[in-house]
C-alpha cells in the first residue's frame, strides 16, 4: 500500500554534505510515523532520526547536530540533511513508515529499498 523511494546516496569526503530523499506514495506523512534507518555492514540496523506524524523530531546520538531531519507533507517527501560526515557514517540509509494501529493487523511498518552512502577520502 505505501510505496518508499530514497535517493541522494553516493560517495563524499569526510566532513562533506550529502541529502537524503524519500517519496512516499499516497499523503501519509500526517499520519505515520516516519523516520531514517541505517546498516553498515556487520552491523544491526538502527535508527538514524524519526519524525512523527505530530511533528516531533529525535534523532541518535551519534548525529545529533550533524544530521536533520524533515518532512514535506505536501510533496510527500521525507529528508535527511547529512553535515559533517565522517566515515563511520557509511550505511544503507533506509527510509521507514509506521502506520496507525490497523484492526486485525495491529501497526505496519514499511521499508524503502536503501541508498547507499559511503564516506571515504
Amino acid at each position: 500500500q505505501v510505496q518508499l523511494v530514497e535517493s541522494g546516496g553516493g560517495l563524499v569526503q569526510p566532513g562533506g554534505s550529502l541529502r537524503l530523499s524519500c517519496a512516499a506514495s499516497g499523503s501519509i506523512f500526517s499520519i505515520y510515523d516516519i523516520g531514517w534507518y541505517r546498516q553498515a555492514p556487520g552491523k544491526q540496523r538502527e535508527l538514524v532520526a524519526v519524525i512523527t506524524s505530530r511533528g516531533s523530531t529525535n534523532s541518535a546520538d551519534s548525529v545529533k547536530g550533524r544530521f536533520t531531519i524533515s518532512r514535506d507533507t505536501a510533496k510527500n517527501t521525507l529528508y535527511l540533511q547529512m553535515n559533517s560526515l565522517k566515515p563511520e557514517d557509511t550505511a544503507v540509509y533506509y527510509c521507514s513508515a509506521y502506520s496507525p494501529y490497523v484492526p486485525g493487523k495491529g501497526r505496519i511498518r514499511y521499508w524503502g529499498q536503501g541508498t547507499q552512502v559511503t564516506v571515504s577520502s
